[in-house]
């Protein structure tokens, strides 16, 4: 039989798995979930896809947006659709001006709103439902151009930026976020959030907000006790505000802490502090060089900044973007992401087996530096 060049190609469309899936991975999401309705081959493929999709993936954006709204916002409506993974767990982290923009720009073209015109429904409806979204509000950003992993990261000491970290469902690791305020925290809301009595705990992202009110440098400090026991990387700092999820617990102005547990055995990371005497490009190189002997893999590793306000190029005569440079120079095909805050939470953990944390106290700092690289499997 005789078949023309287009029954040909509709009939190898149509029953050969192998080519199908092949020419979905070059699919975004958003656009596979329609592929997926045409017949139950393409729904068989498009799952196999979804499933093999396990590199985290980030949007990020800077630079002014004209008086149209916040440049992350705008540009996490545009881009979403358009990545290569179905996010599980979102991490999102913008200067403080995305977040009390008046004139709600952010789903004005592409989403309708609620009656709840809070920003975290405005978030939620960005991603999929049930999507686990962490967002913080700093005073200033250190991301890596989407596009690719060896893009040159850049410190934005004030102006607009922001980015969004999309964590996929990934085989044998847990990433969840929580939220403690004076009234939510106990041994139990600890252990619920995965933070005691979890062997599988790896590292813990931590983000203390409204630190100087009252009680919280003590609440802090309970939060940090329990976790400085454990072999885990803890690493963060101190933000101006929490986006999402809201608070609903505490009155509006109350302290408390966010953050990130991830669990599993796959992952390996390791963090440095660069101290009040790293002060120049040759120190600044020599600090970060030390990460390099806990020979994390560079695949599927994302590198996390938190600097204090009081550094960047103030600290460094003037010079622009000198760690995040630093960085680059060592980890060239590592995304770096971060901020800078008003406190930095961490310490020195190079060697990734047998090392624990032993001192709380010692983990919380001041005109410093913490970098982390976190390796995912």
């Amino acid at each position: 039989m005789d078949l023309t060049i287009e029954s040909k190609a509709g009939y190898v469309l149509s029953n050969v798995a192998e080519v199908v899936e092949k020419i979905l991975t070059f699919v975004p999401t958003k656009s596979l979930f329609h592929t997926a309705s045409v017949c139950a081959l393409w729904r068989e493929c498009a799952r196999r896809v979804l499933r093999k999709q396990q590199k985290v993936t980030w949007i990020s954006a800077s630079g002014s947006s004209g008086g149209t709204g916040h440049v992350l916002p705008r540009t996490l409506v545009e881009e979403v659709e358009n990545v290569y993974l179905l996010p599980k767990t979102v991490l999102i982290m913008a200067d403080v001006d995305a977040f009390i923009q008046q004139d709600s720009h952010f789903l004005k073209k592409k989403v309708k709103k609620s009656s709840s015109s809070g920003k975290t429904d405005e978030l939620r409806k960005l991603f999929p439902i049930g999507c686990d979204i962490l967002g913080i509000a700093v005073p200033g950003i250190v991301l890596t151009p989407m596009g690719s992993h060896n893009n040159p990261p850049q410190e934005f000491e004030e102006g607009e930026a922001g980015f969004a970290i999309m964590f996929p469902n990934i085989d044998g690791i847990n990433i969840r976020s929580f939220h403690f305020c004076k009234r939510s925290f106990s041994s139990t809301s600890l252990e619920e959030a995965g933070l005691v009595n979890n062997p599988n705990l790896r590292v813990v992202l931590l983000f203390g907000y409204e630190a100087f009110k009252s009680g919280a440098a003590r609440f802090l400090n309970q939060v940090i006790e329990p976790l400085s026991k454990a072999n885990i990387l803890l690493a963060g700092g101190h933000i101006e505000s929490v986006t999402s999820p809201e608070p609903e617990c505490c009155n509006p102005g109350s302290y408390g802490v966010v953050g990130l547990a991830l669990s599993g055995s796959k992952i390996q990371s390791a963090s440095v502090l660069l101290e009040q005497d790293v002060n120049s490009d040759k120190t600044a190189e020599a600090a970060l060089q030390r990460l390099k002997s806990a020979n994390i893999p560079q695949h599927n590793t994302l590198g996390f900044m938190f600097a204090c306000v009081g550094r960047g190029r103030h600290h460094y005569n003037s010079k622009n973007n000198v760690e995040a440079d630093a960085f680059r120079k060592i980890f060239p095909n590592i995304p770096l992401f971060g901020f800078f805050g008003n406190g930095e939470i961490g310490c020195d953990k190079i060697v990734t087996d047998g090392y624990t944390l032993t001192d709380a106290e010692n983990l919380q700092h001041g005109y410093s530096t913490v970098v982390a690289l976190v390796h995912l499997g």
